[in-house]
This record gives C-alpha cells, structure tokens and sequence, in this order.
C-alpha cells in the first residue's frame, strides 16, 4: 500500500502573520482615504473600490481553494481505481479456458 502524502500544515505563527498583514493593509488604505485631500464623494468612491477589490480577493481565494481540494479528491479516487484494478487483475489467468 502506498503511503499517504504528507500534508503541510500552516502553523499559528504564520496565520497570525497573514491576519496581521491582511489588517494592517486594509487599515493604511483606510487611513490614507479618510485623508485625502478630495471631496467625500471621490473618498467614498475609494472605499467602495477597496471593498469590492477585498470581497473578490476573498472570493477568488475561495473558488482556487475549492477547486484545488476537488482536483485532490479527484486524484484520490483515481488513484484507488487504478490500485483496485491492478491488485484484482492477474496476468498468467487465461480467458475462456
């Protein structure tokens, strides 16, 4: 039997560090639009542009996601067909004998 592959796992360390980034990156837009020198419509243009951009980052780090664990899964199965077909089938059987 074949060993399963290993899986990195993402240590706390690095998770804090992605919400850390992610935070301080949306505070400095946030910070920088509240004082821009412009009128507030043009502000609020800016802010509305920053939250579509963030919801579709999220968004397409959602779908690359879902799609990588299908393709995984996919294998997976693939993978166990061909092992079931290779360990049930026997090359010196002669057909119709």
């Amino acid at each position: 039997m074949k060993p399963k592959p290993i899986q990195p796992a993402m240590t706390a360390a690095y998770f804090a560090q992605c919400v850390i980034s992610f935070g301080l990156a949306l505070t400095s837009v946030a910070v920088g639009i509240a004082y821009l020198p412009v009128n507030s419509w043009v502000r609020a243009f800016l802010a509305v542009g920053v939250m579509y951009t963030v919801t579709s980052a999220f968004g397409l780090a959602k779908c690359l996601r879902d799609r990588q664990e299908f393709d995984s899964m996919s294998n997976r199965v693939d993978q166990a067909r061909l092992e079931k077909l290779l360990s049930e089938h026997d090359p010196y059987k002669v057909e119709g004998a």
